[in-house]
């Protein structure tokens, strides 16, 4: 990359995987970038379900789960990366008037470009518990990251496509068409890309 072109950041784009990529954590999958910077990125799968889902996650974490809407929703396999912890991608919440916060609610969050949150902390589980908390929720077991240039070399490797997110794709969209509806915000559809795929 010439010196005088600034570093790409995708932070709130979706990563596509391309059909050589084999990887069992990856294939297929589509990743949503919370951050990305010079210093490397961090992201969640949104597409690939464990075996679990929100009931039995909070029976796990010992609280009651007071949303029906949420209770078979499935917890995520947000990537290879501390699998036993979690990460909720949630649409950002206000405090109390509806005026944007100072700082987020919740005690161990990041505040995403694009209207997202993403929390690591316990509290968010507690309000969701009760009934209140973000409306929109994805939570993942584990997330994907990638050191320094890690995710700049796997691009040019044409291991992905990039597109800006669609929060309708995260949160309202069934979770089988979610590889597909992401392709169609390039226009493309899965019988488009050919393993072998390179730059024209």
């Amino acid at each position: 990359m010439p010196a005088d072109e600034p570093p790409i950041n995708l932070t709130h784009h979706f990563l596509i995987a391309m059909p050589g990529l084999q990887d069992e954590a990856f294939s297929k999958s589509v990743v949503y970038l919370c951050e990305h910077s010079a210093r490397g990125a961090l992201g969640l799968v949104i597409n690939k379900p464990s075996d679990i889902d929100l009931r039995k996650l909070f029976d796990k974490v010992e609280l009651p789960l007071g949303r029906d809407d949420l209770a078979r929703t499935p917890v995520f396999q947000g990537g290879p990366v501390q699998t036993e912890r979690g990460f909720v991608l949630h649409e950002a919440v206000f405090a109390g008037d509806g005026a944007a916060p100072a700082d987020p609610v919740y005690a161990s969050t990041m505040t995403i470009p694009g209207g997202l949150e993403m929390t690591t902390s316990k509290d968010v589980l507690e309000a969701i518990s009760t009934g209140a908390g973000p409306r929109k929720v994805l939570i993942s077991l584990g997330y994907s990251a990638w050191g320094e240039g890690q995710l700049e070399s796997e691009l040019a490797e044409n291991s992905w496509l990039t597109v800006g997110a669609d929060l309708a794709v995260i949160f309202d969209t069934p979770v089988e068409q979610r590889y597909a509806k992401a392709l169609m915000l390039l226009g493309l559809e899965a019988w488009m890309l050919s393993p072998e795929a390179g730059h024209a």
